[in-house]
C-alpha cells in the first residue's frame, strides 16, 4: 500500500484502477532556421488555426458547463491575442530560434511570472500560459491532441491537466483526478469541481507506469491518495464514499432553504469570487449574493491600465448574473505583493505594510475615478455595493466617497443613469480599523471584516510565511475580540455587518459568530451550503441554557 498527500481540490472519494494520461508528445528542441519571416508565418498561422479550436471548445463547454466555464475558453483565445505573449514569440522568432522553441521558452518566462505572484488567482493563470502554448506546439509539430474517451472508469493520473482535455474526457467514467503538479485556483481545478469529480493535486512524482492499474482511492477532501490499499482500508474508504455521498444528499436538501437557527436568527450566506469563472460555482452552490467580488485579477490579467470600458462590461456582467442578489465589489486591492509591472511600484521588503489598495487609490485619483465610473455606470444593471480595502483612519473613509459622489455627479450631469444608491461599506482588516470601528461606522453602509489580513496583522505574522504556521493562530483571543468589538459598533450605529475571510466557512467558529450577531458570512462557493446545513442545525438558546 502506497499512500500520497497533495493538495485537496474537489470533495469526494473516488475508487477504481488507476489509468496513466497520455498525450501526443512535441519537440521543442531549438533548430536553424533560414527563413525567419517563414517562421514568422508558421506561428501565426499556428496561432490562427488554435484560436478556431478554442472557439470550438468554448462551443462545446457552453452546452456541457454553462456560460461562466465556458468562458475559460475565452480568456485562452484572449491570451493568444496577448500583445505580451505574441511579442515574446515573434522577438524569439526574429533572433533566430524556430516557433516551437520560441513558443515554449515565452511560455515558461510568462508562467514562472505568474507563479512568483503572491495571489492565488493569478498564480492559477500559469497553467493556462502552459495550455495555451502546448496547443499551438502540437499544431506546429503537426500532431492532435490525444483522444481522452478511451478511459472508462479509472482514477485518472497525469502530470497536470490543460482545461481544454478536462472537457475532452467522457466525466461519467473519470471516478478521480490525480496530479503531480497543478494549482487547486487553476481553471482545470474550477472545472473539475464544477462537473463533481474528486481530485487530488501536486501529489509530486511518486506515480510512474508500474503502478498503472492499480487499484486506487482519492480522498479530494484530504488530498490523500491511496493505491494498492489493503482489504481494511478499501473497506474504510468506501464506506467514507457512502457517507460522503449521503451528506451530499443532505446538503441538496437544504439548497433553497434560509440559513437561519432551529431558534430563528437568520444570517445570509455569500460568496466570495476572484472571476467571471467563479460565477457559475456561486449560483450552482445556491449563495444568496456575492459577498466580496475582488476587482484585481482585471489589473493583474492586463498589461495595461484596464480602461473604464473593459471594465464596465465586466461589472455589469457580474451584476446581471446575480437579479436581485447584492454584488459586493471590492475596489483596487493590489500591491508590491499582487503586482502588475505596468503600476511601476517600487520593490518594499513588507508589501503588507506597503502602499497597495486604497493607499494607491488615493494617490491616484484618476485610475481610481476611472474604477468608480466603470461601477457607477454598472450600478443600474443590478444591485451594488461598493467596499473599500485597507482601511485605516476615517479621513480615508471620506476621501473615497468623496471621489465616488463626484464621478457620480459627473455621470448624471452626462445623462449616463446611475443607481438612485449605492451601498458603500469598507473592510475591517487591521487592528486600527476595529479600535476605531465606532467612528468608521457612522461614515458607511456596512463593514466586511477580512479575517485573513486582521489575523496576519493582529498577530504580527506575515501569512505567505509558511514557516510560521504553527505560530499563525485565526483562532487568537485577540482576532475574536476585534471581531466581537467590530461588530458591536456596527450594530450600535445601525450599520450591518459581515466576514468574508477564510474564518466564515469554519464551522467550529458558526455558533460563535452567530452569537456575536454576525450578518453574513461571505465563504468559498463549494463552502455555502455546507455552512448552511451548519446554521440550520444550530438552536443557539438550547446551548446557551446548557
Amino acid at each position: 500500500m502506497l499512500v500520497l498527500t497533495g493538495k485537496p481540490v474537489s470533495d469526494g472519494i473516488g475508487i477504481g484502477p488507476l489509468a496513466l494520461f497520455r498525450r501526443a508528445e512535441v519537440s521543442t528542441e531549438v533548430r536553424p532556421v533560414e527563413d525567419r519571416e517563414a517562421e514568422l508565418v508558421r506561428f501565426r498561422e499556428a496561432r490562427d488555426e488554435a484560436a478556431g479550436q478554442l472557439q470550438a471548445l468554448y462551443d462545446r463547454a457552453l452546452e456541457t458547463v454553462g456560460e461562466e466555464d465556458a468562458a475559460i475558453f475565452e480568456i485562452h483565445q484572449m491570451m493568444l491575442e496577448d500583445d505580451e505573449y505574441t511579442e515574446g514569440v515573434e522577438t524569439r522568432i526574429r533572433d533566430g530560434l524556430n516557433a516551437e522553441a520560441a513558443v515554449e521558452q515565452t511560455a515558461q518566462e510568462l508562467s514562472a511570472i505568474f507563479r512568483d505572484m503572491d495571489d492565488e488567482y493569478m498564480r492559477g493563470r500559469a497553467a493556462d500560459v502552459t495550455d495555451v502554448s502546448r496547443r499551438v506546439e502540437q499544431i506546429l509539430c503537426g500532431v492532435s491532441p490525444m483522444d481522452a474517451s478511451a478511459y472508462d472508469k479509472v482514477v485518472l493520473a497525469a502530470d497536470d491537466l490543460a482545461a481544454e482535455e478536462v472537457m475532452h474526457l467522457d466525466t461519467k467514467k473519470i471516478l478521480g483526478v490525480v496530479l503531480s503538479a497543478g494549482s487547486a485556483s487553476s481553471h482545470t481545478a474550477i472545472l473539475i469541481r464544477n462537473l463533481g469529480i474528486p481530485a487530488v493535486f501536486g501529489v509530486g512524482e511518486s506515480i510512474t507506469g508500474r503502478l498503472e492499474g492499480q487499484m486506487t482511492a482519492v480522498d479530494g477532501g484530504s488530498g490523500e491518495v491511496i493505491l494498492n490499499p489493503d482489504t481494511a482500508t478499501l473497506a474504510e474508504m468506501q464506506e467514507k464514499q457512502g457517507r460522503f455521498q449521503q451528506g451530499r444528499e443532505e446538503l441538496d436538501r437544504v439548497r433553497g432553504q434560509e440559513s437561519v437557527t432551529l431558534d430563528g436568527q437568520k444570517v445570509r450566506i455569500c460568496a466570495n469570487a476572484g472571476h467571471l469563472s467563479l460565477l457559475s460555482g456561486v449560483l450552482s452552490n445556491d449563495a444568496e449574493g456575492i459577498g466580496l467580488f475582488r476587482s484585481e485579477f482585471i489589473y493583474l490579467e492586463s498589461d495595461d491600465y484596464p480602461t473604464e470600458e473593459e471594465q464596465f462590461s465586466i461589472y455589469k456582467n457580474v451584476l446581471e448574473a446575480m437579479p436581485d442578489k447584492r454584488v459586493i465589489i471590492r475596489t483596487l486591492d493590489i500591491g508590491a505583493d499582487k503586482k502588475a509591472d505596468y503600476f511601476e511600484l517600487e520593490p518594499e521588503e513588507n508589501p503588507a505594510l506597503g502602499m497597495r489598495a486604497i493607499r494607491i487609490c488615493l494617490t491616484r485619483p484618476e485610475l481610481f475615478k476611472t474604477q468608480l465610473r466603470a461601477l457607477c455606470r454598472a450600478s443600474v444593471y443590478g444591485k451594488l455595493s461598493v467596499m473599500f480595502p485597507m482601511i485605516i483612519s476615517v479621513e480615508e473613509v471620506r476621501k473615497a466617497k468623496a471621489m465616488l459622489r463626484e464621478v457620480r455627479e459627473e455621470l448624471l450631469s452626462k445623462g449616463i443613469p446611475v443607481a438612485d444608491a449605492i451601498e458603500t461599506g469598507i473592510m475591517i482588516e487591521t487592528p486600527a480599523a476595529a479600535l476605531i470601528s465606532g467612528e468608521l461606522a457612522r461614515e458607511v453602509d456596512f463593514f466586511s471584516i477580512g479575517t485573513n489580513d486582521l489575523t496576519q496583522y493582529t498577530l504580527a505574522i506575515d501569512r505567505r510565511q509558511t514557516n510560521l504556521d504553527a505560530f499563525f493562530d485565526a483562532h487568537h483571543p485577540a482576532v475574536l475580540r476585534l471581531i466581537e468589538m467590530t461588530v458591536r459598533n456596527a450594530h450600535e450605529a445601525g450599520i450591518w455587518v459581515g466576514i468574508c475571510g477564510e474564518l466564515g466557512a469554519d464551522l467550529s467558529l458558526t455558533e460563535t459568530f452567530l452569537r456575536m450577531g454576525v450578518d453574513e458570512l461571505s465563504v468559498a462557493a463549494a463552502s455555502v451550503l455546507p455552512l448552511r446545513a451548519k446554521v440550520r442545525s444550530l438552536d443557539l438558546r438550547a446551548s446557551e441554557n446548557r
